[in-house]
């Protein structure tokens, strides 16, 4: 018996038409079938934030997502932010800031602070902790990270 179901999805601009098992996680289909694998399997229970997209506008923990769940949806991984070779803004300062260490959460962390700068472009700091409170790293104190997302917000301003 064949209980595939077939989506359709757009991920970081560019449409698919697949066929995915029932229990097949977003985050599986990512790595596994389209070897998206900047986004990071860590704890699989929606803890960390290492997993985390963009689905239609909001983050998302795709440990937690079901594939067949994005179907007409439009996902963006941390693939999708560089365009033409030229990264994106928070790339840009994430590394300009020194805000990468082991480099584990970083995809799912510029992804809450995409999601939020697009929403708000010009955030407070307090604004900044909540966007990124699902997002844990172990390596870091948290001061280059913000750090790295007002300066993104700046240039992005500009």
């Amino acid at each position: 018996m064949d209980n595939k179901i077939n989506i359709k999805v757009n991920i970081n601009g560019d449409d698919y038409s697949l066929e995915v098992e029932p229990n097949t996680l977003l985050l599986d289909l990512l790595r596994n079938k389209l070897g998206l694998t900047g986004t990071k399997l860590a704890c699989g229970t929606g803890e960390c934030g290492a997993c985390t997209v963009i689905m239609d506008g909001l983050t998302v923990n795709s440990c937690l997502v079901l594939a067949a769940e994005v179907d007409g949806k439009n996902i963006t991984t941390i693939e999708g932010l560089s365009k033409n070779g030229e990264l994106h803004p928070l790339q840009e300062s994430f590394i300009e800031e020194g805000a990468v260490q082991c480099g584990f959460c970083t995809p799912g962390m510029i992804l809450s602070s995409k999601a939020l700068l697009d929403k708000n472009p010009n955030p407070t700091d307090e604004e900044i902790k909540i966007a990124i409170s699902g997002n844990l790293c172990r390596c870091t104190g948290y001061k280059k990270i913000l750090k790295a997302i007002r300066s993104a917000a700046q240039k992005m301003a500009c």
